[in-house]
């Protein structure tokens, strides 16, 4: 589940808009787009929303529970305004308690209505006075903040949080034939907009945002501008996406409600009790094993360690019926435990069976796979110890079909159902590199446990805009407040990420993690794929994506909060491009912290983001003309232009402090550990969210 939110709109009250072309035609045969919200609806529908038009008989339960927002726009009478002219424009009051009820429940309600209110024989007074707000029944004049000078064309006064928040992205706004807002009743609203010192009246809302029990309303006194004919002016487009996603709130009524009845099904592996066996074996067996895997005679009882040997195979038969697609590997990797125990215990040797383990060849939404071997565990267990774990592939039809362009056939994103210690750590990798086997085969897979690093990232950029006074999009809100879009999210991120080391132009070997080199190599490298893999998000978002804008908040916020206070200050190449972002960020004016506040421009944060991807690029370009020793220094002078090095640094001295007449190795152990410190910005935010991130260890959906 995904959780995008599902709209409904009204059309059953005798409003002045429709999302139906025809209606909208109906309505006004001569300017159909002024009495459509279609282009409304379909940026909606890009951003993978569900949008339903309720075009006929009362609001009930059944119309509104499937739903996350409601959107009444500008009921009238016929003969006040050209309308649809299905229903009364007056709801019922068993309709003002539902929706009242549907709010306060969790839902959201967005009301546009219009200058001169009282002249249309609505009662949007007695559904919006439920909630404090009332539409003043006047037609605002604007004396000098006028759009294209036309009086009644209004360009409002944004909210004190201009650009953040529900605001994010926005800075003109215009309202054509206004009236205005009473928020007497509401002392906590958010005006998101209000008329300027020159209007009549002035400085008045004329839109406002409320929290109202468990949902949130959102109230304009114009309803045009977000109609076809005006929805592409100035920054509407933006408002219009932001305030519908504010109102469907960080978490969906569908998932509160799913959330109380979330329970494993019955026949779940993760409730079999062979897997509960296999499991309680392969924990029993772990602490016999040395840091090769294999088990040291003179210390442990053998023939306790067979006894539990014998118990892992048999339960990996029992289990084997749940996953014929692996069968054959499940059959090897129970020779491969005979023959371990059989030769005495000693390194651990199951190439046989990994070489049969292909789970790139299955890449099915939901298959799972059940996995058993001695291995390392990636930023978790160095240890051969023996793993048991069962995955589940997430492979949703939008990530196949996106494989497509950016083709990577070993790329295998999967989930957690179950896992023995050596992951209850922050491993967050399936690799075959990491079993214990006599010689390295060719590789054909690799695993990303992307439900792990969605819980870690939400769970800490939580944290740090919490702390930090962050008021992030209503989009990235709802990006860190669920499991299923922050997963999405790093699947994409993860498939296009993962083929980058392998395209552009590169001067050095592809897998240069390998090589000895300074580490802000390793940094840049993992920061171009990233930044390769942002700029193609803007790309696929401006085609329709709707998981390319999620893409870019993961890429960012990951980035900026999680990577540079995580794991030590040795060489921590992943810490160091998180600082290089910051300080590019900052430098440009895109990140700013004041007040002990941090904000974003998320406006201009895109292109930003992709002009630093830019100068990394022009940096790897131009060092294919380079000698190695060169572009270590060409990299490092990009590196220290952003972030300040360390005051000792021999580096930092130039060439005439650095050993260039030696081997290359001479220059990275002139390296410090910690060439590039943290900043003073991340050394607070690493003691206030120590706690927290030691918490994501062995975290999971």
């Amino acid at each position: 589940m995904e959780n995008f939110p599902r709209l409904v709109f009204d059309e059953a009250h005798s409003e002045a808009w429709s999302l139906s072309p025809e209606t909208a035609r109906t309505i006004n045969p001569v300017n159909p787009a002024d009495a459509s919200y279609g282009l409304a609806a379909q940026e909606l529908v890009r951003r993978g929303y569900d949008v339903h038009a309720h075009t006929g008989g009362p609001l009930t339960g059944d119309v509104l529970r499937p739903g996350d927002v409601l959107v009444i726009a500008h009921p009238a009478e016929r003969g006040a305004e050209r309308v649809t002219g299905s229903g009364s424009p007056r709801f019922s009051p068993e309709e003002l308690d539902l929706v009242e009820a549907f709010v306060r429940g969790g839902g959201g309600l967005v009301v546009l209505g219009e200058c001169d209110q009282d002249k249309y024989g609505n009662n949007l007074h007695e559904l919006l006075g439920r909630f404090g707000i009332a539409i003043v029944s006047t037609t605002v004049q604007e004396g000098a903040r006028r759009h294209q000078n036309v009086a009644t064309w209004v360009l409002a006064d944004i909210g004190a949080t201009v650009g953040q928040g529900v605001l994010a992205g926005v800075a003109e706004v215009c309202f054509y034939r206004s009236g205005v807002l009473s928020l007497d009743g509401a002392p906590g609203a958010q005006v998101l907009a209000a008329t300027s010192a020159t209007a009549d009246p002035a400085g008045q809302p004329l839109a406002a945002a409320v929290q109202a029990g468990l949902g949130r309303v959102v109230a304009f006194a114009d309803s045009d501008l977000f109609g076809d004919d005006s929805i592409e002016e100035l920054d509407h487009r933006t408002l219009w996406t932001n305030v519908v996603t504010w109102a469907a709130g960080a978490a969906t009524r569908q998932d509160a409600l799913a959330a109380t009845a979330v329970s494993a099904a019955a026949d779940a592996v993760e409730l079999d009790d062979h897997w509960l066996a296999l499991k309680d074996a392969v924990t029993r067996l772990r602490p016999l094993q040395s840091k090769d895997g294999s088990i040291d005679a003179g210390t442990h009882d053998l023939a306790a360690a067979r006894r539990l040997v014998d118990d892992i195979t048999r339960e990996i038969a029992a289990l084997a019926p749940r996953f014929p697609h692996d069968a054959d590997y499940l059959e090897a990797v129970q020779v491969d435990f005979r023959r371990w125990a059989d030769e005495g215990f000693g390194t651990p040797d199951f190439l046989d069976s990994l070489v049969l383990f292909r789970p790139d060849q299955h890449r099915v939404d939901g298959l799972q796979h059940l996995v058993v071997f001695p291995m390392y565990t990636q930023n978790g267990n160095l240890d051969r110890n023996v793993e048991a774990l069962v995955i589940n592939v997430v492979w949703p039809q939008w990530l196949a079909e996106l494989e497509q362009t950016y083709d990577n056939p070993m790329f295998l994103p999967v989930n957690f159902v179950d896992f023995t210690p050596g992951y209850d750590t922050n491993s967050a990798v399936l690799f075959p590199e990491t079993v214990a086997v006599r010689e390295v085969p060719k590789f054909h897979w690799g695993a990303i446990f992307c439900d792990r690093e969605a819980a870690r990232f939400r769970r800490i950029s939580t944290a740090a805009a919490q702390t930090l006074g962050l008021q992030l999009p209503p989009d990235a809100e709802r990006l860190v407040h669920h499991q299923g879009l922050a997963q999405s999210a790093f699947a994409m991120w993860d498939l296009i990420h993962d083929r980058t080391h392998s395209h552009g132009d590169l001067p050095f070997d592809p897998f240069m993690i390998k090589q000895r080199m300074p580490f802000w190599m390793y940094a840049l490298e993992e920061l171009r794929c990233d930044l390769t893999t942002f700029r193609e998000a803007v790309r696929l978002e401006e085609q329709g994506l709707p998981h390319a804008k999620l893409a870019q908040y993961a890429i960012v916020l990951d980035r900026l909060f999680r990577f540079p206070i995580t794991g030590d200050r040795v060489r921590n190449y992943d810490g160091l491009g998180g600082q290089l972002l910051f300080a590019y960020l900052h430098r440009h004016d895109v990140l700013r912290w004041t007040d002990n506040r941090l904000s974003l421009d998320w406006k201009r944060l895109p292109q930003a983001v992709i002009d630093l991807g830019l100068e990394v690029e022009a940096l790897y370009r131009e060092g294919i003309d380079r000698s190695r020793v060169a572009h270590w220094l060409a990299s490092y002078e990009l590196v220290s232009r952003y972030v300040p090095t360390h005051p000792s640094s021999t580096w930092a001295k130039g060439t005439v402090a650095l050993p260039l007449d030696g081997p290359p190795k001479h220059l990275t152990d002139a390296v410090l550990p910690d060439e590039f410190p943290l900043n003073v910005f991340y050394e607070a935010l690493r003691k206030k969210l120590a706690d927290v991130i030691a918490d994501t260890s062995g975290i999971t959906a």
